[in-house]
């Protein structure tokens, strides 16, 4: 997609982005696609299409919260850096930690924020049974069941929330989720990201939210 094209795209849903965030958000195509001739982080055939299906689809839990400044949020299973970088960007005064088991991926994701000075970003090569901190948000973009996540991630959820919604877990989902959220189902949020956005592919997708304090 030419930088132009990105640019109306974003800007369609995220008027309000300052100059900065913008260059930052346009150095990405370039970025990956160079090292996604190294390293496939993102499908070969998909890396044209790394702004409607990457970056604003990491985007859309931005639709459903707004971060308060000094939140503090950890990617697990980040890859390439989806859906932290694109999130990270856009709230410069939020932390985001982004972990991934596999190295080459984080290293990736690592040279990506620094090429953008990304200033608000940490970049982890460990699984997410190791990982220490406690954050408001745990998001992930389909990395496993919401079950193993939540087991997996409990001990990391701050009992303070400073948000709009209590701290918990933000998960993007496709497909059908009716077993997967079966055990929670008094207390999780499902959302349709076509409420958001409405391009064609982000039809069958979902934001599921489950509460953790």
């Amino acid at each position: 997609m030419p930088k132009n094209e990105f640019m109306e795209l974003i800007n369609k849903y995220f008027p309000d982005l300052s100059s900065h965030q913008k260059a930052q958000f346009e150095a990405l195509y370039p970025l990956y696609k160079d090292w996604n001739e190294k390293i496939n982080v993102i499908s070969r055939k998909d890396i044209q299409n790394l702004y409607e299906h990457h970056v604003l689809h990491s985007l859309a839990i931005a639709q459903y919260i707004r971060f308060k400044p000094n939140s503090s949020i950890l990617d697990v299973g980040t890859g390439g850096g989806f859906p932290g970088i694109p999130l990270a960007i856009l709230f410069p005064e939020v932390k985001f930690v982004m972990i991934d088991s596999i190295g080459k991926k984080i290293k990736v994701a690592m040279s990506v924020a620094e090429a953008i000075e990304l200033k608000n970003s940490e970049f982890k090569y460990l699984r997410a049974e190791e990982e220490k901190g406690k954050y408001d948000f745990i998001v992930s973009r389909a990395v496993m069941p919401l079950e193993d996540l939540l087991k997996m991630t409990k001990k990391n959820i701050r009992k303070t929330s400073i948000n709009a919604l209590p701290n918990g877990i933000i998960s993007l989902k496709g497909g059908s989720l009716e077993q997967e959220i079966k055990p929670f189902k008094k207390i999780i949020e499902v959302a349709s990201i076509s409420d958001f956005f409405k391009e064609e592919y982000f039809k069958d997708k979902k934001i599921v939210y489950l509460p953790v304090v």
